[in-house]
């Protein structure tokens, strides 16, 4: 039976590749070198030929790095690579917990290095090249270090929790980890902005003027209290443009990138926030997190069924079951599923972009949100002609074309 999962685990990280470079490959049958005439108010001659060259070489750089995580994986699973460095950490300590902190350490470490060169090259090739990077060589290293450093703090400390709960209790210990996962997501949720988003990027508090009070009137024309306004050093790392709301209660937040602020006008980034806020009025922040409680749920109580296997841990080459080996083996032999349920979130996403964008056009004005939508996707040089099925399996947004025609409905 070991052998046979060990051929189902190849296969669907063998399909799932090609499956995704299919759809991205039908993203290509897309590209024109003349704007398309549904194009021409957003993109010039010259925008549309950068926007187009960024896709290519993304296109391209995307292949490299699949096929070098996909040998990466194969050649671990063929060659018993998880079973090696499991019997290191055996070597080193018999207690289940920190056996697969040190597995999931060295696993985790080894991948981060072996994908340095990648990162740095996309960083300081392809976004230099094309004008966004902004990143330099110490923030680019610090933010590594403190990502692996935030990775085995939290992860760590979760991993080892949910160990604890399998030894104590058995299988129902997916009851235990329910549990804890579900606080962590709701204390992430709460507290990124204020604990987490600091180690990263500096926020200051919206000075008093034009902008700050025209969103205040905003806010208390939808009946949203907002005391919270946040701009966000985007610009340290790249000219991108984005906003986001994060947190609960008392503990809401808006973020503002300092270059939307700098690219749009009061109107276009009174229409963006408009957009978020209108998240929060219409509760799909949090209707997506009882949704990703209910996935996480499932996900621990069918891979309650499993843990115990001898034939899931063997077919990684360890002739015991063992918890963390088998949650890897578990993790690929879901991917189809997560994938299906990914396919339903994306759905959901897009369906509640439209309705975030309906309020922001209902409330504000859907020309100004337009607008900067407009101005937010050329700078980034984003595909405005994606292949219908690519958005269909991944798109969490809809495509710029089809949220402005969306639009344009509130302006008859």
């Amino acid at each position: 039976m070991s052998q046979t999962i060990f051929y189902i685990i190849l296969t669907l990280i063998i399909v799932e590749f090609f499956w995704d470079r299919f759809l991205l490959y039908l993203n290509t049958t897309k590209w024109n070198s003349k704007v398309p005439s549904e194009l021409s108010s957003i993109y010039n001659d010259e925008e549309y030929a950068k926007q187009q060259s960024y896709s290519k070489v993304n296109y391209k750089f995307g292949w490299v790095t699949g096929v070098y995580s996909l040998l990466l994986i194969v050649l671990m699973i063929i060659f018993d690579g998880f079973a090696f460095v499991d019997n290191w950490a055996l070597s080193i300590s018999d207690s289940p917990i920190l056996r697969a902190l040190i597995f999931f350490g060295v696993i985790g470490f080894a991948s981060t290095l072996l994908n340095i060169p990648f990162s740095l090259y996309s960083t300081f090739v392809i976004e230099e090249k094309f004008g966004f990077n902004k990143t330099d060589a110490k923030t680019f290293v610090l933010d590594m270090l403190k990502s692996l450093l935030i990775g085995a703090i939290l992860g760590g400390g979760i991993l080892a929790l949910i160990i604890w709960f399998y030894t104590a209790t058995g299988i129902y210990f997916w009851l235990y980890a329910w549990a804890l996962v579900t606080v962590f997501m709701l204390f992430i949720t709460t507290f990124y902005t204020s604990l987490l988003l600091p180690l990263f990027n500096k926020q200051t508090p919206l000075e008093d003027g034009e902008l700050k009070t025209a969103i205040q009137l905003f806010s208390d024309k939808v009946g949203f209290k907002l005391d919270n306004i946040f701009i966000m050093d985007g610009s340290k790392r790249s000219t991108k443009a984005n906003a986001f709301f994060s947190g609960l209660g008392s503990k809401k937040r808006i973020v503002l990138y300092d270059t939307l602020v700098n690219d749009l006008s009061v109107e276009e980034v009174v229409g963006v926030l408009a957009h978020e806020i209108g998240h929060y009025k219409k509760k799909h922040t949090l209707w997506g997190m009882i949704i990703g409680i209910l996935q996480t749920g499932v996900m621990l109580f069918i891979f309650s069924l499993f843990v115990g296997s001898v034939d899931l841990s063997a077919a990684l080459g360890v002739n015991e079951p063992v918890f963390h080996i088998a949650l890897i083996a578990f993790g690929i032999l879901y991917s189809p599923i997560s994938g299906i349920s990914g396919m339903f979130s994306s759905i959901f996403s897009r369906k509640n972009e439209y309705e975030a964008d309906a309020f922001a056009a209902k409330y504000h004005n859907a020309k100004s949100l337009i607008s900067a939508l407009k101005i937010i996707s050329v700078k980034a040089l984003s595909n405005l002609t994606p292949h219908p099925l690519y958005v269909f399996f991944h798109y969490s947004h809809p495509p710029l074309l089809q949220r402005i025609e969306a639009l344009r409905k509130f302006e008859k």
